[in-house]
């Protein structure tokens, strides 16, 4: 069926303005970030007048953005592993065995993505202190606190990933792998994990996604040394101004790793969100 005239300006049309809708606010953080502060504060202009780099060597000592950059990766990637190594198992006994209580285990973990997140904000703040009065174990205020938060928003909603992606895995490789002699654990990482690669990448890209940039939790939870970045880049505001062009600068420098590991892992990524869709 061939496209026709007006189909494809329609296309086009929509793309630019797609594009436009994506390139325009970046162009506008790289343009922000070469230009002097009092130029930022001035009427805006799309075109610096006077460029410079000055922003991106003053955003490391404006705010100690290193610790943060440090503290986020860490958090993000330990929460990002620990989230997808449990989600396995828990996602292959859902997908591969029938037991009492199946459907009602799948059930719960489904339905907790049904609650908001503030909800769980003032009883984790309390568990946290009180088990810290108590048994001295520093979970508030601590990065260690921060991952097992996380983890109690990223595990369900893996476990549900997965149980779809290993759904679509035919089970005559398990069976096979049996007739070979071979137990639970060692078809799971033998056989089942290496046609799973997808869906364990896109499962661990969210993960990692949903640490790196949540906010609320991270800015009651945390205290200057476990700071993360979602919440660091907020001192760039003081009480007597506001560093517009470190702001852009900080924002671009620390979105290139997540750009770049993104862009490496995007044909696993969708490959992964689509599995389980049809079968």
């Amino acid at each position: 069926m061939r496209e026709t005239a007006t189909e494809r300006w329609t296309r086009r049309i929509v793309l630019t303005l797609l594009a436009g809708f994506v390139l325009v606010p970046l162009y506008v953080m790289v343009s922000s970030a070469i230009k002097p502060l009092q130029d930022v504060q001035a009427a805006f202009t799309w075109w610096p007048r006077r460029p410079t780099l000055q922003a991106f060597v003053d955003m490391w000592s404006t705010v100690p953005l290193g610790r943060y950059l440090i503290n986020s990766l860490l958090v993000a990637s330990v929460a990002a592993i620990f989230s997808v190594a449990v989600a396995i198992f828990a996602a292959y006994a859902v997908s591969r065995y029938r037991f009492r209580g199946r459907q009602v285990f799948s059930v719960t973990v489904l339905s907790t993505q049904m609650f908001p997140g503030i909800l769980f904000l003032l009883p984790l703040f309390l568990i946290y202190v009180n088990l810290g009065n108590a048994t001295g174990i520093a979970l508030y205020a601590s990065r260690t606190g921060l991952i097992i938060t996380y983890l109690t928003f990223s595990l369900p909603f893996s476990i549900w990933m997965l149980v779809g992606y290993f759904d679509s895995i035919p089970r005559g490789l398990d069976e096979a792998a049996q007739v070979d002699g071979a137990g639970p654990l060692r078809t799971l990482f033998q056989v089942v994990l290496p046609a799973a690669v997808p869906g364990v990448v896109a499962v661990t890209v969210y993960a990692f996604m949903t640490a790196w940039g949540e906010v609320l939790f991270a800015s009651v939870l945390t205290n200057e040394n476990s700071r993360t970045l979602a919440v660091g880049l907020q001192g760039y505001s003081t009480q007597f101004n506001v560093y517009w062009n470190q702001v852009m600068a900080a924002s671009l420098v620390v979105s290139v790793p997540v750009v770049a590991g993104f862009l490496a892992l995007q044909r696993y990524f969708v490959a992964g969100l689509t599995a389980g869709a049809v079968k």
